[in-house]
C-alpha cells in the first residue's frame, strides 16, 4: 500500500491506495498496527482503490480492524439497520445540509472510531466533509471552550409521535419499562408528561480528552441540539408551538444557563472554517479517529449508498475519559 496526504495543508485525510493487494480486509489485517499509529497521527484514513463491492466486503474489513462494534441507541438522527450494527448513514431528505459534528458526543458514551464506506456515489454531491477537532477547538478558543469544560451541556429532549424521532425509534423498543431501565443506566433524567410525551434530561461533558493522545477537544452537540441551529424562523415557530421548555430538543450549559447565541455562532464558524470536502469515490472506505476529526454531510442528488459502523465504545468515565462535567440529579 502507498499513503499520502489528500489536502496539502491538511493532515487529514491521509490517503491509501493499493500497490498490489486489493483486498482491503486483507491489507487491514497484515498493517493493523501501522494503519492505527496512521489514524492516531493524521485523524482519518481514506482507503481508495480497494475491491470493496458491496456490505459483505465492508463487514470484513470492519472485522479485520479488531475493533468492537456498537450498537445505535438512544438515537439521535434516523437510521436502518443493514447488517449487524451496520447502519446507513442517517437518512435525512438529499437537499438537508449535516453540519460537521462528533459521533454520540452528546452521551456520556461514544464510539472512538467510525467507519464509512460509499457504495453508490450520488449524481452530485453528498461528500462527507471532515473538520480537525484541534484546530476547531483552538479556533473556538480558550474561554468558551473552559466554560464548557467546566460546566457541560444540558440536553432536553421531547419525544412526540408527530415530530422528530419518536422513542420507540430514540431507544429502540416499545417497551416504556426498557426506556427506563435504559435511562437509569445512563443517568438520563427521564419523566412521561402523558401517554404520549416523554421528556428526557441529561448531562454529558462539553469537552473531552483523548485516551491515547491526552489533549482536550471540544466535545459536545450543543450546536445541533440548540434550538437555533433550526434557524430563526423555525426556531420562532416551535418556541410558539411548544414552549421553550418543551422543545423537542434544546440544550443549555449542564449549570443550567443559557448558552448565548453568539457564542454558538462562534462554535459553528469554527466548524465551517475548518471543514475539508472531498467527493466519494464508489468503493472508498473512511476511517475516522471520532474524537480528532468530525463529519457532517453535504446535500446532494441522486442516489447515495453509505454505511457506517460505529466501533470502539469509549465512556467519558472509563481510565483517561473526562469526567469533570456535573452528573444530573437521577445519576
Amino acid at each position: 500500500m502507498r499513503a499520502s496526504l489528500l489536502f496539502r495543508d491538511e493532515r487529514m485525510p491521509l490517503l491509501v491506495q493499493p500497490l498490489m493487494e486489493r483486498d482491503l480486509s486483507e491489507v487491514m489485517q497484515t498493517h493493523r498496527l501501522e494503519l492505527r499509529a496512521r489514524l492516531l497521527e493524521h485523524g482519518a484514513l481514506l482507503f481508495r482503490g480497494f475491491d470493496m463491492r458491496g456490505m459483505e466486503d465492508f463487514a470484513g474489513f470492519l472485522q479485520a480492524t479488531g475493533r468492537e462494534r456498537m450498537n445505535y441507541v438512544y438515537r439521535s438522527t434516523p437510521r436502518s439497520v443493514v447488517a449487524d450494527r451496520i447502519f446507513t448513514a442517517t437518512e435525512y431528505p438529499p437537499s438537508q445540509e449535516i453540519v460537521l459534528h462528533n459521533e454520540n458526543a452528546y452521551q456520556r458514551d461514544w464510539p472512538l472510531e467510525i467507519a464509512l464506506c460509499c457504495l453508490t456515489c450520488p449524481a452530485s454531491g453528498g461528500a462527507t466533509p471532515l473538520g480537525d477537532m484541534r484546530r476547531i477547538t483552538a479556533s473556538i478558543g480558550p474561554g468558551l471552550v473552559d466554560r464548557f469544560n467546566a460546566c457541560g451541556v444540558r440536553y432536553f429532549r421531547h419525544y412526540r409521535n408527530y415530530v422528530d424521532l419518536p422513542w420507540e425509534v430514540v431507544f429502540q423498543t416499545s417497551e416504556p419499562e426498557q426506556v427506563a431501565e435504559f435511562c437509569r443506566a445512563e443517568g438520563i433524567e427521564y419523566e412521561w408528561l402523558d401517554a404520549q410525551t416523554l421528556r428526557t434530561v441529561q448531562v454529558a461533558q462539553g469537552t473531552a480528552h483523548h485516551p491515547a493522545t491526552g489533549e482536550r477537544l471540544y466535545f459536545n452537540q450543543a450546536h445541533l441540539f440548540h434550538v437555533s441551529s433550526l434557524g430563526p424562523a423555525a426556531a420562532r415557530s416551535l418556541i410558539h408551538l411548544f414552549g421553550r421548555d418543551r422543545l423537542p430538543r434544546h440544550a443549555c450549559y449542564g449549570d443550567g444557563q443559557e448558552i448565548a447565541e453568539c457564542d454558538l455562532g462562534r462554535v459553528r464558524e469554527a466548524f465551517r472554517r475548518h471543514a475539508v470536502s472531498f467527493p466519494w469515490q464508489q468503493g472508498d472506505v473512511l476511517l475516522v479517529d471520532n474524537m480528532q476529526v468530525a463529519h457532517g454531510r453535504e446535500p446532494y442528488r441522486g442516489e447515495r449508498k453509505v454505511l457506517v459502523a460505529l466501533l470502539e465504545p469509549h465512556s467519558r468515565n472509563a481510565p483517561g475519559g473526562e469526567s469533570k462535567a456535573p452528573r444530573g440529579e437521577n445519576s
